[in-house]
């Protein structure tokens, strides 16, 4: 109720003093642009790769109106009370990570969704937020760069969710979540004679993790990378077929609606993982520069964002998710192209999906009320 008295008498305030719309919003437009046209570009690529299904776009413009309702609603509430709730938020989390293999729903050979009748969900999406808020809060009560015994105890909170995650199992996922956790410890300034050490204890812990932890498929994923053209008609198939959608879309592409490896069905996953195959192929190597270009301006603006933040815990947690975002976009953009495994990573933005759009604009709202912060502040 407090916040919600803060957030009317602020606006009432900026009203008064001449402020714009967006500003009285706590809106970053600078961010927000950039946003906006990658969601609209997305309802453009996914129209073909849907078959030009009216439907499939439909679902993903609610999903997208339902993204941008809890961005706003998530910028409108001071960085202080993100870190008071931090805590609470990764507890839940952690929670209902437990809930999963007990009650939790399953798909494909993985038990992944919890069920509450009208809508199903994926826990581990919630900790994607709620683990670089966790640990940005550890460190907000610790001086920085961590000392030894914080350094641990930030380390027991990032890979309690992410080992749950596993078992799910959802390998990808529980890289993501655990790197989103890494990223403020990392920007927190741990010394690097830590990361050297933590570098040779992951590479030491490879070959282990290959022969007792790794499910089949997912050694048969490392092995397709490492040569696709050994299966091509199983396991190499997602990976041929979309360089092959690429490389044939050249500098200009082949014209919307005009793209052969998605409508003739040879994409696999063509609205969702490789979803930015059919757009290589139909708007070429130019498309794909425009959509860097659009990702840069969100990781630029990000950045921006986390040095002029006005707390620690701020700067931990804006750099953290503009990291986050950018693990993303290059993941996926690597699995396509054939130089990482395939892992179920979705194009941020683009790619068909409710749960993992919600996600990221959340993280983005944040990231607007840790700009709008100093405003407020001065003002």
């Amino acid at each position: 109720m407090a916040d919600y008295e803060r957030v009317l008498h602020d606006s009432h305030r900026d009203l008064a003093r001449g402020k714009t719309f967006a500003e009285r919003l706590h809106l970053d437009l600078m961010l927000l642009l950039p946003l906006l046209i990658l969601m609209v570009g997305g309802l453009v690529v996914l129209y073909s790769a849907s078959s030009a299904d009216w439907g499939t776009v439909g679902r993903q413009g609610r999903n997208q109106m339902v993204a941008l309702v809890a961005m706003l609603v998530v910028a409108q509430f001071r960085v202080e009370t993100y870190r008071r709730w931090a805590p609470i938020i990764y507890f839940l989390g952690l929670g209902l990570l437990v809930a999963v293999p007990l009650v939790g729903v399953g798909a494909k050979g993985a038990q992944r969704w919890l069920s509450l009748g009208v809508v199903r969900f994926q826990p581990s999406e919630l900790m994607k937020l709620a683990m670089p808020l966790m640990v940005a809060w550890w460190y907000s009560r610790y001086s920085i760069p961590p000392r030894p015994l914080p350094l641990l105890g930030s380390l027991l909170v990032v890979v309690l969710p992410a080992a749950l995650i596993v078992i799910q199992p959802d390998l990808g996922t529980s890289l993501l979540v655990a790197a989103s956790g890494l990223f403020v410890i990392f920007m927190a300034g741990v010394s690097w004679l830590y990361i050297a050490a933590a570098v040779v204890l992951f590479v030491a812990s490879v070959w282990p993790a290959w022969l007792f932890l790794m499910k089949d498929y997912q050694k048969q994923r490392v092995l397709t990378l490492l040569d696709p053209e050994s299966d091509k008609l199983g396991a190499g198939w997602n990976i041929i077929q979309s360089k092959t959608a690429i490389g044939s879309g050249g500098w200009q592409g082949k014209g919307w609606l005009s793209g052969t490896q998605s409508h003739l069905d040879f994409l696999p996953e063509s609205q969702t993982d490789f979803i930015i195959a059919v757009l290589a192929e139909e708007f070429g190597l130019r498309g794909v520069l425009i959509l860097l270009a659009l990702y840069l301006l969100v990781i630029v603006r990000g950045f921006w964002i986390s040095i002029n933040a006005q707390s620690s815990f701020g700067r931990l947690l804006a750099s953290a998710i503009t990291l986050t975002f950018f693990v993303y976009v290059f993941v996926n953009m690597g699995m396509v192209a054939g130089i990482l495994p395939v892992v179920g990573v979705p194009l941020p933005l683009v790619s068909f999906g409710g749960t993992s759009m919600v996600t990221l604009m959340l993280g983005f709202g944040i990231l607007m009320a840790i700009s709008t912060e100093k405003r407020v502040i001065k003002s």
